[in-house]
């Protein structure tokens, strides 16, 4: 039996951008059966994809570049894959690379993420000097629901500049309580940003097992 693994990075934007991750899963199911691709299922009584995601989006961000592995039962080229998908998406979501991974090794790990956001003119002093306090503690705590202890994101913010662009934080993931791109809104007094109409967006999605083959 054929068993191919491929990795896929797509986008996720537009409208697209205000459905969850379940719903994600819905669509792209959908458009795999319209492709008609033949697919490796998961066993039981209600058979899915054998489709994953290393890392969900929270509800309301876009996307560049996000990762997901399909297993498929037939064998096929890359490029040809990336053309039918493309063939059969829907508005908001586009597909930019199709690489095969290796089976049998580990699936796609996420070691870190970069998200941006523009930040207005007006704030932008107030703001460097907020990242320059944060950048300079040892530690900083937040507070979460369902959380016993608070959690320390300090540690897993790699990178924090504001450039002409706006502001570009690089946050590394952790298993037990990574740091979410809000929180860091919030410790620089950009919480109400996006409630302003600034578009905050995961750019990169950085692996930690990116081998491939040809």
């Amino acid at each position: 039996m054929i068993r191919q693994r491929m990795r896929i990075r797509f986008g996720k934007q537009d409208d697209l951008r205000w459905i969850g991750h379940r719903d994600l899963l819905r669509v792209l199911e959908r458009l795999l059966r319209r492709a008609r691709l033949k697919l490796s299922m998961t066993e039981g009584f209600h058979p899915k994809p054998r489709l994953s995601f290393p890392l969900a989006l929270a509800v309301g961000i876009s996307a560049d570049e996000e990762v997901m592995e399909l297993e498929l039962a037939e064998a096929m080229e890359p490029d040809q894959l990336l053309e039918v998908l493309n063939e059969h998406t829907v508005p908001g979501l586009t597909f930019h690379s199709v690489e095969k991974a290796v089976i049998g090794e580990k699936k796609a790990q996420v070691e870190s993420v970069v998200f941006e956001i523009p930040v207005p003119v007006a704030d932008q002093p107030r703001v460097r000097a907020a990242i320059a306090d944060f950048l300079a503690a040892e530690s900083h705590l937040v507070e979460r629901e369902k959380r016993v202890e608070p959690v320390d994101i300090r540690r897993d913010v790699m990178r924090l500049e504001l450039g002409d662009e706006g502001l570009e934080m690089q946050l590394r993931t952790a298993r037990d309580a990574s740091v979410r791109p809000r929180e860091v809104l919030a410790v620089l007094g950009l919480a109400e940003l996006e409630y302003d109409g600034y578009l905050l967006r995961r750019s990169t999605v950085n692996l930690t097992n990116e081998k491939v083959t040809p």
